[in-house]
């Protein structure tokens, strides 16, 4: 029986094929209706069975591969008449409702054949032979009529939306014209991902990329009153978003976009510098720093941190903030401001993100050199006045400092802290030192508090504290250089007045007294200080009043325990007080606000002339015991000051170059010359950027004394001489 089934009659074998062939175009022709699935099932198991599964196999082939091959010519024939996606989705339709009934009545052929043979399942077969015929064979079946179609509508498409974009522009504002232009792609795209392949689809989006955003980018970034400006200017952060990723789809699209940007924000910032610089630091470093958050928020909500929006908003804020000279100056007044004792202080998160903000400004500074030396001054004044907010704010600032430019930067202001610290023992120690000596008060008749700063770390300068002191100053110093000499060994210490304080003593006798005669003033010795009174006789009460003063200050006054009346020459000649510092010391006594006016003067105009006369007000009165003089001073330097900070750090720049250059000479023995300036250039540029002028100045005067020597047979290049 086993070998009978096995060696089935082949006319058998054709019968029961023929059957299913007939069945199977029955099938395609959708004819099935009288078709017993039951039956042709078991016929397929049967030659499956006796070993002529791929008899059935490739029959099967064939008949999908002839009934496909007939109807493509229809499929085919629809290109020209406009209807060929419908057609070929026909098509496709039939074949697959049909190529799953065949699979059912073949599922045995699919368990044991296929698997066993490893082939494609019957449904994947009839897959792949419509792949074949239809979607590769039709692609070139074609294909000059179907590229010829094609580039038609391409051409259609293109003049379409060219046509459409020109009247987009003509009848809306750049926003409404960038909404309309995301309408149009979002609907193209729509409609290739659902009838197009990839490739297509993507040439497609090119067209209008080209024709309604490349063609008109840049009249729309400069369009008056929509384009970018008007957007920045507005705050219109959707429009910028927007734009943003419109321009980002074609070659160049972002670079039109931040020149704009560019553009306007250097405008912004030259106006600040314009008109803000002359007027108060704090305000313009404040309004540069409104500015660059700003353009942060820009950059992040609208330009999605694009590194090329990035890159230009910091070369513009380096660009205009390096160009007003000031800068440096301004800045350190800026920080200076918030880190004084105010009405208005801040919290310590406040104070912390605005110095970050401070720091981002100070990264962009190309003469950090010039802003070490403001901001010395600066530190050493709230130091000694006692000013600082906080000696851990004054601390954390350093520290940023230190950590953008190195230790050498902030050598000197951590020298200063450490001075500092020593103040209060100092000071305790020598008033014990004072408690032991017998006949003290001959010795010490003013109450001293002397702060002893190292030379070279704090930037002041003798002959800037010389001035007259009393007698009685003069004698106080003297017993503590007496007790500070013999603690500390071959130290050496001398006065300086620059920025010491006072308290003075003096009675106010009625705007009635009568002034007596300048020859009956003697010079009187001081119980706290120094006291000052005009010798006179009133009706009203005298008023006793503590005046806290400068040194400078109370030098001044108490010359009016001598005479009733002195002139600004002869106060210029018994004080020894610099004429610029003189004249603001008198302004703030004499010519500030009404409550704060303890002299009279007697004069014409602003100016002080040397002939204008000063003297006590005895109408002088206050609510206070204790009264703050004010100097009167002006936050920045004024210019013949700036001159000379500018030929300072001038100087300094040249000892900083010369050491650049030795250094590099050292180590690389011999080296030519523009080799020499770039070295120098990137040594130097964390805090100047020197010319090459300046470089080759240096360089000739190092030649000239014998640090360098130039090469005979090239004068270009240098050697160190060891």
């Amino acid at each position: 029986m086993m070998c009978l089934q096995t060696n089935m009659d082949a006319d058998y074998v054709n019968s029961i094929w023929d059957m299913l062939k007939r069945a199977i175009q029955e099938i395609q022709r959708k004819n099935n209706s009288g078709l017993s699935f039951e039956e042709l099932y078991r016929n397929a198991y049967t030659m499956v069975l006796h070993k002529h599964g791929e008899r059935l196999y490739n029959g099967l082939r064939d008949v999908v591969t002839d009934h496909l091959v007939f109807v493509r010519d229809a499929v085919t024939e629809s290109i020209n008449k406009g209807n060929f996606l419908k057609t070929l989705n026909e098509a496709w339709t039939d074949h697959t409702t049909a190529m799953v009934m065949i699979r059912d009545i073949l599922m045995y052929m699919d368990r044991v054949y296929v698997q066993q043979s490893n082939v494609e399942t019957v449904y994947h077969l009839g897959l792949s032979i419509f792949r074949c015929h239809y979607l590769n064979t039709l692609k070139f079946a074609k294909t000059n009529e179907f590229l010829q179609e094609f580039v038609q509508k391409k051409i259609e498409t293109a003049e379409y939306y060219r046509s459409a974009g020109q009247k987009f522009l003509t009848e809306n504002s750049a926003s409404v014209y960038v909404r309309k232009v995301e309408e149009c792609i979002e609907d193209e795209l729509s409609r290739a991902k659902r009838y197009l392949e990839k490739r297509t689809e993507t040439k497609v989006l090119d067209v209008l990329d080209d024709v309604l955003i490349n063609q008109h980018m840049q009249t729309i970034v400069d369009m008056e009153n929509s384009g970018v400006v008007h957007m920045l200017a507005n705050d219109k952060v959707d429009d910028l978003r927007r734009l943003y990723f419109l321009l980002k789809r074609v070659p160049n699209g972002l670079g039109v976009m931040s020149t704009a940007m560019s553009g306007y924000l250097r405008q912004q910032g030259e106006e600040i510098i314009k008109e803000e610089s002359d007027k108060n630091p704090v305000q313009y470093i404040q309004a540069l720093l409104d500015l660059k958050d700003q353009f942060e928020h820009f950059l992040i909500d609208a330009f999605d941190h694009d590194r090329l929006f990035k890159n230009k908003i910091q070369n513009d804020f380096e660009y205009f903030f390096n160009k007003h000279k000031k800068s440096p100056e301004y800045l350190s007044l800026f920080i200076d401001d918030k880190l004084r004792k105010g009405i208005r202080n801040l919290n310590d998160n406040e104070l912390e993100v605005l110095l970050d903000k401070a720091m981002v400004l100070f990264r962009y500074l190309q003469e950090k050199d010039v802003f070490e030396r403001y901001y010395k001054q600066h530190l050493a004044k709230r130091l000694l006045l006692e000013k600082s907010v906080s000696d851990d704010a004054e601390k954390a600032m350093i520290m940023k400092l230190k950590t953008e430019c190195g230790c050498q930067f902030t050598q000197k202001l951590e020298g200063m802290f450490r001075d500092k610290e020593l103040w209060d023992n100092l000071h305790i120690s020598f008033k014990e030192y004072k408690d032991k000596l017998e006949q003290v008060r001959d010795q010490d008749p003013v109450d001293i508090s002397v702060r002893v700063l190292t030379s070279g770390v704090w930037p002041t300068q003798q002959t800037q504290g010389i001035c007259s002191l009393p007698q009685a100053c003069i004698t106080s110093f003297n017993l503590f250089e007496s007790y500070y000499t013999r603690k500390h060994t071959g130290r050496k210490i001398s006065l300086n007045t620059l920025l010491g304080t006072a308290d003075v003593k003096a009675i106010f006798y009625g705007s009635a007294a009568m002034i007596q005669d300048e020859s009956s003033q003697q010079e009187e010795g001081p119980s706290s200080s120094n006291a000052v009174a005009s010798q006179a006789q009133s009706s009203r009460k005298e008023e006793h009043k503590i005046l806290q003063v400068t040194t400078h200050q109370m030098v001044v006054l108490l010359r009016f325990n001598i005479r009733p009346k002195c002139t600004f020459e002869q106060l210029l000649e018994e004080t020894k007080i610099p004429e610029r510092e003189l004249k603001r010391v008198l302004q703030s006594l004499a010519m500030s606000k009404p409550s704060q006016r303890v002299l009279c003067r007697k004069g014409k105009g602003k100016d002080i002339e040397l002939s204008d006369e000063f003297f006590v007000n005895d109408g002088f009165t206050s609510k206070l015991t204790r009264i703050k003089i004010q100097m009167v001073q002006s936050r920045s330097e004024n210019e013949p000051e700036r001159k000379e900070t500018r030929s300072k750090i001038d100087e300094d720049r040249k000892h900083e170059v010369d050491a650049a250059i030795v250094r590099i000479m050292k180590a690389r023995k011999q080296i030519q010359h523009n080799n020499l300036i770039a070295e120098v250039t990137e040594q130097l540029k964390h805090r100047f950027m020197p010319s090459p002028q300046l470089i080759k100045q240096r360089t000739e005067s190092l030649i000239e004394r014998d640090y360098l020597a130039r090469d005979t047979a090239d004068h270009r290049m240098y050697s160190y001489v060891a």
